[in-house]
């Protein structure tokens, strides 16, 4: 049975109604069952290999919560830790069961933070890792080559096209360079109990190096706004993407958006995250990437029909490539 989630209904006249462009439903497009951990594509095994050279060169930097523990473990009748509970998330390989959790006391935004960014660039990823560390949801308002896209709008508000600039409507700051914003995030959102080690592979010239090393690992991604992309995508709503930065999987769909210039925003779901447990409450199973689109009500699994979906409304062929 293959599963769409409704989100708004009558999406398109809602567009109308608060002045964003009408966005059609696809036709003929059904979203697929989930399938963790596949590969439904050999097309997808280069983006995969290359998503995961750059998870390397990062030290997986972003895939984990801070404060990340192991706190159950299930192998048959073996249990170690505390006992699972059947409505949390948990790693289920076979007759393994695997639960961990991150440190406790991270302070949640009430609301995303707004961050002008684009894929590629080694300032903005240490950004984005930083959030998924400290569990910190962003919108995302992509500035390909911090030239198209929310270039502009960023420009009318502050003067410059400089990447990444920080917006937190939480607190009313505003700021720019990268590790003065992940000091703000520590600071702001981190336990009182952070280990101040955590911060090492952010910083200093490790941190730029190796993420330029990952960009071009991945071809320099969003570097350039897609010349297909729609001229309206970024008066849309923003979409939400549930995933996290160092996921093979998650990569490519990030890159589709950066390129389209669509706001969305990213639901941090990194090892430890509770946002894992909040989608599998939501959907009745975990995986990443998962999409929501307020846009045309619809939600879907599954990187390689995700970036298929966002190809056929956002940009303008009719078809899907």
């Amino acid at each position: 049975m293959m599963r769409v989630f409704l989100i708004v209904a009558g999406a398109e006249a809602l567009g109308d109604l608060f002045g964003r462009p009408a966005i059609a439903k696809p036709k003929n497009f059904v979203a697929p069952e989930p399938k963790p951990l596949q590969v439904t594509r050999s097309e997808q095994v280069p983006a995969l290999l290359s998503g995961s050279v750059a998870l390397a060169l990062r030290l997986a930097t972003g895939t984990f919560v801070l404060g990340w523990k192991p706190v159950s473990l299930e192998v048959g009748p073996l249990r170690f830790g505390r006992p699972l509970d059947p409505a949390d998330y948990a790693l289920r390989l076979g007759p393994i069961a695997f639960r961990d959790e991150g440190a406790p006391g991270l302070r949640s935004p009430s609301r995303p933070l707004v961050l002008y960014e684009y894929e590629s660039s080694p300032f903005c990823r240490k950004v984005r890792e930083a959030a998924c560390v400290l569990n910190v949801p962003l919108e995302m308002r992509p500035c390909p080559g911090a030239r198209d896209g929310f270039s502009d709008e960023l420009e009318r508000l502050t003067g410059r096209r400089t990447v990444p600039y920080l917006r937190d409507p939480n607190a009313g700051v505003d700021m720019f360079e990268s590790e003065e914003i992940i000091d703000y995030l520590f600071d702001t959102y981190g336990s009182p109990k952070s280990d101040p080690k955590a911060l090492w592979p952010l910083r200093g010239s490790f941190a730029l190096w190796t993420a330029a090393f990952a960009a071009l690992a991945r071809g320099l991604p969003c570097s350039k706004r897609d010349p297909r992309a729609k001229p309206d995508n970024s008066r849309v709503q923003p979409l939400v993407l549930w995933g996290y930065e160092t996921s093979p999987f998650v990569k490519g769909v990030r890159e589709r958006l950066c390129a389209l210039c669509l706001p969305h925003v990213v639901i941090p779901c990194a090892r430890g995250s509770p946002n894992r447990d909040a989608l599998l409450k939501k959907t009745g199973s975990f995986q990443v990437p998962y999409l929501e689109d307020p846009n045309t009500g619809l939600a879907l699994f599954e990187s390689n029909e995700i970036e298929d979906y966002l190809r056929e409304v956002y940009a303008v062929t009719s078809s899907i490539n």
